[in-house]
């Protein structure tokens, strides 16, 4: 299959690629500059670059309606101006969405596990009509597109860790470094999942081949981590203290962070496991959380 994907210079996308590539899949990577260019063609000469970014519509039409499929995992990561970032990101869905229209083409919307949130969410659950992020209604509308002859599926990401992470696990470990203290909101008990970079990898894969039209799976590998196992596991990786913050202190804290660092986002992958045969075999993030790369790490953002 020939397969084009955006975010393919990213942590999860180089992932994706190599997994893709072992499994005898072409690979068409769109990339926004020079340096993103290098990325994918160190990973191997078999990936072919088409240049671009998200916002270059007619460049994103073109990756996708040459393909026999699409793996959609670029998103502009600017959060101090997330809603315009979704907003990028929505155009871009439907645009490859519209001329991918009565081709039963395989399509996957990558989205989060993040505002499915408050009790064991399972890949059935919908996103909230309410959410107030265009990000969420960018899953739901693209979902749709299984009544136009779309294969379109979407893979919902939880906290993903491995070497190369350059996102929340070393943001949290660099603010952890300055205020020399590793720190959880009030009780600490707030959940959320994990999943090791290359099971996530092996997820898009079988979701590509395999995935139904209109189903949403989980890249949930790991076992409901708590907030305060997270902070504690952390504090014990850098030899300091570990403390609870108050809900006033948390932005001052955490700053952009605090907004995700307290979602209570318990989640089920039971449904992808059974569905796909996916048997997540990474480590744990514990145990990544007590590597060297984890320890030395900073982050681009």
């Amino acid at each position: 299959m020939k397969v084009f994907i955006t975010g393919a210079s990213g942590f999860i996308g180089t992932q994706v690629v190599h997994e893709l590539l072992a499994a005898g899949h072409e690979v068409v990577a769109l990339a926004r500059s020079d340096v993103a260019q290098a990325k994918v063609e160190k990973i191997s000469s078999k990936v072919a670059v088409l240049r671009g970014d998200l916002t270059d519509v007619d460049i994103l039409k073109k990756g996708a309606s040459e393909s026999d499929g699409v793996v959609h995992l670029g998103f502009v990561q600017n959060f101090s101006k997330f809603e315009e970032c979704c907003q990028i990101d929505y155009k871009a869905t439907i645009a490859m969405l519209d001329v991918l229209e009565g081709t039963d083409k395989p399509f996957i919307y990558t989205s989060g596990t993040i505002k499915l949130d408050g009790k064991v969410t399972i890949e059935t659950d919908q996103r909230d009509p309410k959410e107030p992020s265009t990000r969420g209604k960018t899953e739901t509308l693209a979902l749709g597109y299984k009544d136009r002859g779309v294969r379109v599926t979407t893979v919902r990401l939880p906290l993903v860790h491995g070497e190369g992470d350059h996102g929340f696990v070393p943001l949290i470990f660099g603010i952890t470094r300055t205020k020399g203290f590793s720190a959880y909101i009030e009780e600490g008990s707030n959940k959320f999942p994990a999943v090791h970079v290359n099971d996530a990898a092996v997820l898009y894969r079988l979701v590509l081949e395999k995935g139904q039209a209109g189903h949403a799976y989980h890249a949930a590998a790991e076992g409901i981590l708590t907030a305060k196992d997270f902070a504690e596991a952390i504090g014990k990786s850098l030899n300091v203290p570990v403390e609870s913050i108050t809900q006033d202190k948390v932005m001052g804290h955490f700053g952009f962070l605090g907004i995700f660092f307290g979602f209570d986002q318990p989640t089920s992958s039971e449904i992808t496991r059974e569905e796909l045969q996916w048997d997540p075999k990474g480590v744990t993030l514990f145990e990544d959380i007590n590597t060297d790369f984890y320890r030395n790490s900073t982050s681009t953002f």
